[in-house]
């Protein structure tokens, strides 16, 4: 059973999700809250495996929730997708830097937003190649950071490239075709990355391969 936090300030968006993921086999709403706050709580006193986190809310905002989530060691399961009628914005860029998994257009078809939750759940990347694509184009154009970048060394060359083509928005299926081996190996290698850049999910992973300089926005795939 995947438990589910919905944490937004419109009560009716909230019975939306609600009535969505009750609905679903295998998918439990265990708790809602209308702000970043409250939803902290909610987090910490039933550590739900997927957190439905709105960006702008009173109180706390989401992405100050989703730092605080992520920087709790008894949170360290809790998977935080971020809410938005924006699209891609600076504010999704900022939470996924926090430590969220992903985000989803509140105007999402119910079917996406079901594989969403399921794909958070098993802690793999909600952000999709063409997602990851719009994000790199619109929103790392910006001067490698020097401290992620040192972070950057500790890693293989293996493990440098398997994290650069995560980047450009591959899945592990396609990066073990890519460089020839075995989607497990491909997976290993990310895992390993990973750990050793202290990145909570793929995501962050992403946003590390391009503050570090280690991938270019826009930088074609060879």
């Amino acid at each position: 059973m995947i438990r589910v936090l919905i944490v937004d300030d419109q009560a009716l968006m909230r019975a939306g999700f609600r009535a969505l993921l009750d609905a679903e086999d295998g998918i439990e709403v265990v708790a809602e809250a209308a702000d970043g706050r409250q939803g902290l709580e909610q987090a910490r006193r039933h550590v739900p495996d997927v957190a439905l986190v709105d960006v702008q809310m009173p109180v706390m905002t989401g992405i100050e929730a989703t730092r605080h989530i992520a920087a709790d060691p008894l949170l360290a399961d809790v998977h935080v997708v971020i809410l938005t009628n924006y699209g891609l914005d600076e504010y999704v860029f900022d939470a996924l830097r926090a430590g969220a998994a992903g985000f989803l257009l509140k105007d999402t078809e119910p079917a996406e937003l079901l594989h969403a939750v399921r794909v958070a759940a098993r802690g793999d990347a909600l952000l999709s190649p063409a997602v990851t694509r719009r994000l790199i184009g619109e929103f790392v154009a910006r001067p490698p950071d020097r401290s992620t970048a040192r972070g950057m060394e500790n890693l293989t060359r293996r493990e440098r490239e398997v994290t650069a083509l995560a980047a450009r928005g591959l899945t592990n299926e396609e990066i073990a075709a890519h460089m020839v081996i075995s989607p497990f190996t491909a997976k290993t290698h990310i895992s390993r990355a990973m750990n050793k850049l202290g990145a909570r999910d793929r995501a962050q992973l992403v946003v590390f391969a391009y503050e570090s300089g280690l991938v270019e926005p826009r930088d074609p795939l060879r």
